[in-house]
């Protein structure tokens, strides 16, 4: 199947939204209801804290694959967008239109999370000072750039390693089947192990896109406008960590496969079989 640019943008644009509005969405349960008073939720079933959060995105990922999946390739993540067009995967004519549909989908899914939970934020947040963590990420130790950093190269880097291993049909030949799953697993895995230095963003659009709105909304102590140059992390970190993760597996992982003779000649992650089929 071959789709337009258009349709890809679109598609990217709505699996980045439905990923933000899970994604975000959960961690707003988390911090709006505190489960006290007026806030309070029967049962304490839905303010589950940080499993919660770990779990929401895990399955919010999950969710952006499945609807853009089969159109776009439900890269869903600019960091990842940019190390396939880098290693060759992805042709980089298509990136500007990939990138842009992230970002615009992470900024909308960003205001309908507002939309739906305005009418209690504005009653625990009514100055829209200390909630913006419910849109982005924010450094564990106030003030520092370095630590935030190396956590959002280590994790993207892992996360593009695993997407890479997860699509190699020399390495998992039953990839395809369970992708979706197991790119939402490793999600959540990097959550559970490298979620606290800075809230594991591991993906610029999920970042900044919904950084932008809270500016655009008003929110205070955002990160972009406030002059503590926090966003630079999200971005920056998780470009570099896929980078990394990408070239590591294609070198230690990828080429080996090809050079043990396991495929035909052609781009490496090619089903022999489908080379067979090109011949007949």
């Amino acid at each position: 199947m071959k789709f337009s640019a258009g349709q890809e943008f679109v598609a990217e644009l709505l699996g980045t939204m439905v990923l933000i509005l899970f994604g975000c969405g959960v961690v707003a349960m988390v911090v709006l209801f505190a489960g006290v008073g007026d806030a309070a939720i029967p049962g304490q079933i839905v303010n589950g804290g940080y499993t919660n959060i770990i779990l929401g995105w895990g399955f919010a990922v999950l969710m952006g694959i499945l609807i853009a999946g089969t159109i776009s390739g439900a890269h869903l993540n600019p960091a990842v967008t940019i190390a396939l067009a880098a290693t060759g995967r992805f042709p980089w004519s298509k990136v500007a239109h990939y990138i842009a549909g992230q970002f615009v989908g992470a900024f909308i899914g960003a205001a309908l999370v507002f939309a739906v939970y305005y009418a209690r934020w504005i009653v625990f947040d009514p100055l829209l000072d200390h909630t913006t963590g419910v849109f982005s990420t924010f450094p564990a130790i106030a003030g520092t750039f370095w630590p935030g950093m190396i956590d959002q190269i280590v994790g993207t880097a892992l996360l593009m390693a695993i997407i890479l291993a997860i699509g190699d049909k020399l390495n998992n030949a039953a990839g395809s089947s369970w992708g979706p799953l197991g790119v939402a697993f490793a999600v959540m895995a990097i959550g559970i192990s490298f979620g606290a230095m800075h809230g594991y963003a591991i993906n610029p659009a999920r970042d900044l896109g919904p950084r932008l709105f809270a500016v655009v909304a008003g929110f205070k102590n955002n990160g972009l406008t406030d002059g503590t140059m926090v966003w630079v992390v999200p971005v920056i970190g998780p470009i570099i960590g896929a980078l990394v993760g990408a070239f590591i597996y294609d070198f230690a992982i990828g080429k080996p496969l090809l050079r043990a003779g396991e495929a035909h000649t052609g781009i490496q992650g090619v089903d022999p079989a489908y080379k067979a089929d090109q011949k007949s």
